[in-house]
């Protein structure tokens, strides 16, 4: 009988010092992209969709707010920076377009990634 006794005591107290040292969060990072508009665009800059994509293709997605940036909270690690998207006036429908590969996001790293867009437009037709 003291036998089991002392092997239940032994594993009672291995498993609580196994859980005492698990962490079961994960460290988020807050991280911004913002986009760098072509001089000739004068619109607005709220609601491009921007992507990050990390190196087992985990997306995360957010748009851009009236300064042309994108917020995150991501764990740390090394990301593809990607926007593409689209915006409409009355007389022109813009089309925009920029990837930055290796960008890595840590705590240590810089908060915010400056993105560069290639911009086309296209005249609308009524």
């Amino acid at each position: 009988m003291r036998k089991i006794f002392c092997l239940l005591a032994v594993c009672v107290i291995t498993l609580l010092i196994s859980c005492a040292d698990y962490d079961e969060g994960l460290d988020l990072v807050n991280f911004d992209v913002k986009l760098e508009f072509p001089s000739t665009y004068d619109g607005a800059y709220e609601g491009l969709r921007v992507e990050l994509q990390d190196a087992v293709a985990s997306t995360f997605v957010d748009s851009t707010d009236v300064q042309g940036v994108a917020h995150f909270s991501v764990p740390s690690g090394l990301y593809k920076v990607s926007s593409s998207a689209r915006k409409e006036t009355e007389d022109y429908r813009y089309f925009f377009n920029g990837a930055k590969s290796q960008v890595v996001v840590t705590v240590d790293s810089p908060r915010v990634v400056t993105l560069p867009l290639v911009m086309s437009k296209k005249r609308i037709v009524n």
